[in-house]
């Protein structure tokens, strides 16, 4: 390895001292924060809230500090299905309550997968990967699925928010020390040949941890009554079970559904499907599974949805190239190279090869602009509440979604019969760790 001595300093000054821009920038940040320096002028006429292929929908819900964009995206989707059956103006299911039950569940996924580790080395990388991961807000589409189609939904009013669901960062961390000392705990019986004790840790464990999950969240609702105002007026439906209200407002519809990704990684052929290893929350649940696809059929089957009036929930990264106040987000708007003096590409299967991108935030797209039959930008329902955006909404260039958009959910029904075919297969099993195990927060 190579050391930087003296000389190697000196010319790097002399090179810097040639680079008048750069010396210019350096007075600008004197009193100007960096992230703020970049922004183009001139792409501001392509970003405008303007769409020729527009769903109406509900005002934007808030998942204030937690990591719960999935659950949010994931009810949106359904409470517009419900909302446009009965005319409701102004709905939400409630989070609060999926959110419940998705800690629980993983708590319990946890404690199983654990089973699997009691006498692997220390150091084994999946123990410590489960170890270091815990559990978090985030999730993926089919562990969304999953809950849905064991707990149902309940309307907002029936489980409201608390300060803890919508502000999770300690609540997760005294559950993940719980954790960890369970795992401690039931390797040490296993040590010391007690596996026999084992159940009755867990038991423990669950239990003291369902109660932390009630004292934070509330105790979810076994019946609730149903109360809304839509095209014939005010309505109220008594003594409904949340698995009922499902099932008949939203007439079980996710079964219908699969989850499509664009991941350009040699490790990942197209036309093929995936699971990751221990990725999941509900034990005897969906299994995560994707039909990886390359992005102009992935866009494809997005644009067949969206142009059939149905909204389509989808995950990206948002944490590059975006401006959260104007709520765009747009490669092009962004002028990183000029200013620094210095490429900051890197091409999509670099960006998951490295470590450098991967889907971090779900959301739910609801109109496209057309331009000779092409899309030029999207509009996003987010889940930010209203503050900042258009009223909560979103836009992102089409440029960006190819770059940035990761995955989508679309109904099977517009899928090719190649596409139906390739997602019958046995899916490939991907490690742990692998970029399209991230989670949605």
């Amino acid at each position: 390895m190579k050391k930087i001595e003296k000389k190697d300093l000196q010319q790097l000054k002399e090179n810097y001292e040639r680079k008048p821009v750069q010396k210019a920038l350096s007075r600008v940040l004197m009193k100007n924060d960096l992230a703020n320096l970049f922004d183009k002028q001139e792409q501001k006429p392509v970003t405008q809230f303007r769409f020729s292929n527009e769903i109406k929908t509900l005002p934007v819900a808030n998942q204030k500090a937690s990591g719960r964009c999935w659950i949010y995206a994931g009810l949106n989707v359904i409470r517009e299905v419900i909302a446009n059956q009965y005319g409701i103006k102004d709905f939400e299911l409630s989070q609060n309550y999926t959110a419940f039950y998705d800690k629980l569940e993983k708590i319990n996924y946890f404690i199983e997968a654990i089973d699997d580790f009691l006498d692997a080395d220390q150091d084994d990388r999946t123990l410590q990967h489960l170890l270091k991961t815990g559990i978090q807000d985030g999730g993926q589409w089919d562990m969304f699925v999953s809950l849905i189609e064991k707990y149902g939904i309940v309307p907002k009013d029936a489980m409201v928010e608390t300060t803890s669901s919508g502000g999770t960062r300690f609540m997760n961390q005294i559950i993940n020390v719980k954790l960890r000392q369970y795992a401690a705990g039931a390797r040490h019986l296993f040590d010391a040949g007690k596996q026999a004790e084992i159940p009755a840790l867990k038991e423990k464990t669950l239990d003291e941890l369902y109660t932390f999950l009630s004292t934070n969240f509330g105790t979810p609702p076994t019946a609730f009554d149903l109360e809304f105002i839509g095209n014939d007026g005010y309505q109220m439906i008594k003594n409904l079970t949340p698995q009922q209200f499902y099932l008949d407002y939203a007439h079980n519809m996710l079964k219908d559904y699969v989850s499509i990704i664009h991941a350009p990684t040699k490790d990942k052929p197209y036309m093929r499907t995936y699971t990751v290893a221990y990725l999941g929350n509900v034990v005897g649940g969906k299994s995560i599974k994707y039909l990886n696809l390359e992005i102009k059929e992935l866009k494809a089957l997005v644009l067949k949805q969206l142009l059939d009036k149905e909204v389509v929930w989808f995950g990206s990264d948002v944490a590059r190239y975006g401006d959260r106040v104007q709520g765009i987000w747009d490669d092009q708007s962004f002028d990183y190279d000029a200013m620094l003096g210095m490429s900051l590409y890197l091409s999509k299967e670099n960006q998951l090869d490295y470590s450098q991108g991967s889907m971090n935030h779900a959301m739910v797209l609801t109109a496209v602009n057309l331009d000779e039959g092409k899309p030029n930008r999207w509009k996003i329902e987010n889940s930010w509440g209203d503050a900042n955006g258009n009223k909560g909404y979103y836009l992102a260039s089409d440029t960006w979604f190819d770059q940035y958009v990761y995955q989508a959910v679309i109904n099977k029904k517009y899928l090719s019969e190649a596409q139906r075919q390739a997602w019958e297969t046995e899916p490939i099993v991907l490690k742990p760790w692998d970029p399209m195990g991230s989670l949605a927060k």
